[in-house]
């Protein structure tokens, strides 16, 4: 399971014009499921999501987690984070798990994201556009897998 992790200040999705998920001060997350993902992998991503130290203190330094701050995350599936660039101009993507697989994976991870903090979601297998103001810039790379 891959993550790309953004602080925000602001992010929202929409699908044909319609907002499906926003959030204010929080986290921009787009995830993407390897074939070989187990629920393992979605408490990690859960768990390292909801500790993630990356937002300021009284200071200003980056010590506090989003429920900390009162934050919120918008999780948005995709599966191009397991896209492979290395040969050609166009990227393979067979290192990402099948839709239906994937589909049901980003459902699970919502729930247990759920669990621990407010959430906000995209909407798998549709055209989303995301918009964001990024805060800091702080973006993060995340990856479930021993081989990163």
């Amino acid at each position: 399971m891959r993550a790309v992790v953004q602080r925000v200040s602001h992010a929202l999705v929409r699908v044909d014009g319609e907002v499906t998920g926003e959030i204010h001060q929080g986290l921009l997350v787009l995830v993407g499921f390897a074939p070989g993902d187990t629920d393992a992998d979605l408490e990690w991503m859960a768990e390292k999501l909801q500790g993630l130290r990356v937002f300021g203190d009284a200071e200003g330094n980056m010590n506090l987690a989003v429920g900390d701050v009162g934050g919120a995350v918008l999780l948005v599936p995709n599966f191009t984070l397991y896209a492979d660039c290395r040969k050609g101009r166009r990227p393979g993507f067979s290192n990402a798990a099948p839709p239906e697989r994937a589909a049901e994976l980003f459902r699970q991870f919502c729930e247990k994201m759920s669990q621990r903090v407010p959430v906000q979601r995209g909407v798998f297998g549709a055209h989303m556009h995301v918009e964001l103001t990024n805060d800091g810039p702080v973006t993060l790379l995340l990856d479930s897998s021993k081989l990163f």
